[in-house]
């Protein structure tokens, strides 16, 4: 209930709603007191003042209440995206392993194949010079 008044509470719907509310008690308590003197709570507004102060030491409090309902909210949520976080991290360390290991194994098959193609050269090099002579 908390979260549904704060919403209420905290929306530009509640403030236009609230602020033409305030004019039209100003209004209409001034407009009558001027012209019939029947205003209800005339001017300095008094009643009115009464009214806004019960409002506020009302909704503060849930307001409040769902600020801290969020704020829990918030704090298990990203107490779970440090999770995810933590368990990318370790995934995203297993695949530079990975690929670490597959890296070294191709550079030393690579070596390999280079140690052959060299001493075939040196072997066809020898044979031609042993040939040519």
């Amino acid at each position: 209930m908390a979260d549904k008044v704060a919403a209420v509470g905290g929306s530009w719907g509640f403030v236009i709603g609230f602020g033409l509310f305030l004019l039209a008690w100003a209004g209409l308590n001034s407009a009558l007191l001027a012209g019939w003197r029947l205003a209800w709570d005339p001017y300095p507004y008094i009643f009115l003042n009464l009214l806004l102060s019960m409002l506020a030491a009302v909704q503060a409090p849930i307001i409040m209440m769902s600020q801290n309902r969020q704020a829990a909210k918030d704090r298990l949520q990203a107490a779970h995206d440090y999770e995810v976080n933590l368990k990318a991290e370790l995934e995203i360390m297993a695949l530079h392993e990975k690929l670490d290991r597959l890296r070294d194994e191709n550079l030393s098959h690579l070596l390999r194949r280079q140690e052959e193609q060299l001493a075939l050269l040196q072997a066809m090099v020898a044979m031609r010079d042993g040939g040519e002579r």
